[in-house]
């Protein structure tokens, strides 16, 4: 068989099935030979740090690990090699680095793909009694949401909707820096821009999402408004350290961490319960002739296929984690853009040339810029969103010729596989072209099978992907047609961990008017 073969071992028994998962791997493996003769070893020889997930917790605090997971990853493969297994207080995995055992990952995961449950998300559901969207829930229930929203929300012809509604927010950005810019009087604006960023992420969402629009391209943000974003702020900076310490411990002890954790998310569910009250409020008054898209939570309001509990969880899911992420991700790109001004204008070369083609038709224009398309799969790959991508596989596996069993919770290390030479020519140059498919593929020719999963892979990929993807190329087209990036020298960024990865300092960014910009 293949490579890619997934090799299965023998049925287990009843008795073995009550077995805890260790013991029960040396009991159903002793010695298990491959076609090609080599040694398959039990699952308890997987070399790694599991045996005292009490003291791997004290050592991961000392290391700074909520902040250095990634990194930490990374020192862990170099240490024991492309899989390890590890158990930090209640929380035990089994990492890979290497794209041929992701294939081998993802072939087992199963009719309903599990991963890795964000514990405190699901506990503020518990403990306020609210419906869990797909991306907590798992089981037929999860796939019957899922086909549903699949749609309306992530199948590509549903994106000609979407287009429209962000590119109006890209020229209302353009137009906000181009006043930055004049007032500056300095004809350009240096700043750190990630909290516009953030609002041009949040305006986006949920313009889609809601069919309406947050003024967040204006000076003034409406109060109401403002405290959503700082409640997406505190939400994700209070769900890192829960990762590791129980939510429920932490509840009975009344820490701050839970506390504010709470207050954050009922925030957040406040903010989806005004916007569904909008809706209901237009759609009563509307007369039938609206032909605009209304946005996703209408479209599913009026489709009638889910509660409207359902639809709030999971609408509220995509709002949540559809802002920081795009915006920490067009925040890389820019840095990386400013740092080679070649690639950029190579970048606005392919922007000018598909705009003069398309005749400024967007949905067009998204058809012919590959290099920017690269741009995005390049910063995602050096500067990924997760630190890994998570399976509980449905049946036993063979990887690095070790035995997995079933049930298993399997990590695969998406920043460690960004960094390694194995896996990417020069992993360390910011190189979109390394995702332009060429005709010839020889040995020194990169393939893209399983390398580009910075929105999962299968049937459980990131629901917000389309909307994520087709956001983020706007911003950039909008971006390179109007101004030049640049950064200050001898500046450089790294990331920290805070659920996702974000810069551990601020990156401050020169923006300069092109003498050929698009503004009016």
């Amino acid at each position: 068989m293949s490579r890619w073969s997934v090799w299965r071992l023998r049925p287990l028994s009843w008795a073995e099935e009550s077995l805890p998962v260790g013991a029960r791997c040396s009991s159903s493996v002793s010695v298990v030979r491959q076609s090609h003769g080599s040694i398959v070893r039990p699952f308890n020889e997987i070399p790694g740090l599991w045996k005292n997930s009490v003291v791997n917790l004290y050592n991961f605090w000392k290391q700074d690990g909520f902040k250095n997971l990634h990194r930490i990853m990374v020192n862990n493969f170099n240490t024991f090699g492309p899989i390890y297994r590890e158990k930090i207080g209640y929380y035990e995995s089994v990492n890979i680095v290497k794209p041929e055992d992701a294939a081998i990952l993802f072939k087992a995961e199963g009719h309903y793909p599990k991963r890795l449950n964000v514990e405190p998300w699901t506990a503020y559901r518990d403990y306020r009694n609210r419906r869990y969207g797909v991306l907590l829930k798992s089981g037929e229930d999860w796939r019957s949401n899922r086909v549903i929203l699949n749609k309306e929300v992530i199948a590509p012809k549903i994106q000609e909707n979407f287009i429209p509604l962000m590119e109006e927010v890209g020229l209302d950005f353009v137009e906000r820096v181009h006043k930055k810019i004049e007032r500056s009087g300095q004809n350009k604006w240096t700043t750190d821009l990630s909290q516009e960023l953030f609002k041009f992420a949040l305006e986006s969402v949920s313009a889609v999402l809601y069919g309406e629009r947050l003024g967040l391209m204006l000076d003034y943000i409406d109060p109401e408004v403002q405290h959503f974003i700082d409640c997406i702020t505190v939400m994700f900076k209070t769900t890192s350290p829960m990762l590791f310490i129980p939510p429920e411990l932490l509840r009975r002890l009344g820490s701050k961490v839970w506390r504010d954790h709470v207050e954050a998310w009922d925030g957040i569910f406040n903010q989806a319960d005004r916007c569904i009250q909008n809706i209901y409020r237009e759609l009563r008054q509307d007369s039938g002739q609206t032909k605009k898209y209304p946005g996703v939570l209408a479209t599913l309001l009026l489709l009638d296929k889910l509660s409207v509990e359902d639809i709030k969880a999971n609408v509220t899911e995509l709002m949540a984690g559809g802002v920081d992420t795009t915006s920490i991700t067009l925040q890389w790109t820019l840095y990386e853009l400013a740092r080679q001004p070649n690639l950029q204008e190579e970048l606005r070369a392919e922007v000018f040339k598909a705009r003069e083609k398309c005749q400024g038709n967007m949905q067009e224009m998204l058809k012919h810029v590959p290099l920017v398309k690269g741009a995005l799969k390049e910063t995602l790959r050096l500067h990924p969103v997760a630190v890994s991508l998570q399976r509980y596989i449905t049946e036993d596996i063979i990887i690095q010729n070790y035995h997995i069993p079933a049930g298993t919770l399997v990590q695969l290390g998406l920043y460690a596989m960004g960094r390694d030479p194995k896996a990417f020519l020069r992993p360390e140059q910011y190189q979109p072209a390394r995702w332009i498919r060429t005709e010839t593929i020889d040995s020194m020719t990169e393939t893209h099978y399983f390398r580009s999963l910075g929105f999962g892979f299968g049937p459980r990929q990131c629901l917000g992907r389309r909307i994520a993807e087709t956001e983020m190329q706007i911003f950039l087209i909008h971006m390179l047609e109007n101004f030049k990036v640049e950064k200050q020298r001898h500046v450089d960024a790294k990331s920290v961990f805070e659920l996702i990865l974000v810069p551990d300092k601020p990156i401050i960014l020169t923006l300069k008017p092109l003498q050929n910009s698009q503004h009016v």
